[in-house]
């Protein structure tokens, strides 16, 4: 059941119900004290078991993912359901690999992820999740999206002078 929550009511109705490209948005009132909130439901997918650095294995956890998301990100100018969008990506892709994924796969989704979110928090989360330990393993890291950035700079001066 979902507790309201200011009072932990159970009992409440719904006012309105939107598609996400997450699930289904609810929002709720709750029929003791009439505060209003939203869930949102999810499909339940069958997702693989992670296989870590050390060999063991434990269940898939989207809430680590989203953190690891949520700090890269902090400060950023990207949104909550920004992030949401990216999880559900991640764990889309990870549904169909099979039984088991390791450790490693899940690093480079969220990795290919934060690129396409923000540069800053892509080379945030890469600096820490590939253990760069010089200067020059972060130039190397860095320099791509320099170059990127100075392909695309003629053109996004040319849009904005129309």
């Amino acid at each position: 059941m979902i507790a309201c929550p200011l009072c932990h009511e159970v009992d409440s109705k719904v006012l309105d119900t939107r598609s996400s490209g997450a699930g289904i948005r609810r929002r709720r009132q709750c029929l003791r004290c009439a505060h209003r909130f939203t869930t949102f439901e999810r499909l339940e997918r069958r997702l693989p078991l992670v296989v870590k650095k050390d060999g063991s294995r434990q269940p898939f956890d989207r809430d680590k993912v989203m953190a690891g998301l949520e700090l890269a990100c902090r400060k950023r100018p990207v949104s909550a359901a920004q992030l949401e969008e990216a999880v559900v990506g991640i764990e889309r892709e990870l549904s169909g690999n099979g039984a088991e994924v390791s450790s490693e796969d899940i690093g480079r989704q969220v990795m290919r992820a934060l690129r396409d979110l923000d540069p800053i928090a892509y080379v945030r989360f890469a600096s820490v999740y590939m253990e760069l330990d010089s200067p020059e393993d972060f130039l190397a890291l860095v320099q791509p999206l320099v170059d990127e950035v100075g392909r695309a700079g003629p053109a996004l001066l040319r849009e904005g002078q129309g």
